[in-house]
């Protein structure tokens, strides 16, 4: 069964293109949900509104998780509340962009 850690995993291979971190690290991702059929459902923002490469990551998310052979189906839900800000990034995060 696919758990929480394992799609942890696979969101810190995940980059935004814009900016050299992983989406977990970053912060935008709010919720993992892990289903009784391995259905995984992601509560995630964006950091910002108008991300011109929102499809980019959110295909990047949806193909990584399916291809996990225990997974059903991969759900996204887009939320800007609470909108995003560096301080949601993890402290390696904010070391490597040299935010400290």
């Amino acid at each position: 069964m696919i758990n929480k850690e394992k799609v942890i995993e696979i969101l810190k291979t995940i980059y935004d293109p814009e900016i050299p971190i992983n989406i977990w690290d970053l912060g935008i991702v709010y919720d993992i949900e892990i289903t009784e059929n391995n259905d995984i459902i992601i509560t995630m923002t964006l950091t910002a509104p108008n991300c011109p490469i929102a499809d980019i990551i959110l295909d990047d998310i949806k193909f990584s998780l399916k291809n996990l052979d225990e997974v059903n189906e991969v759900k996204i839900n887009l939320t800007f509340d609470p909108p995003w800000s560096p301080n949601m990034m993890s402290e390696e995060a904010k070391l490597q962009l040299g935010l400290f």
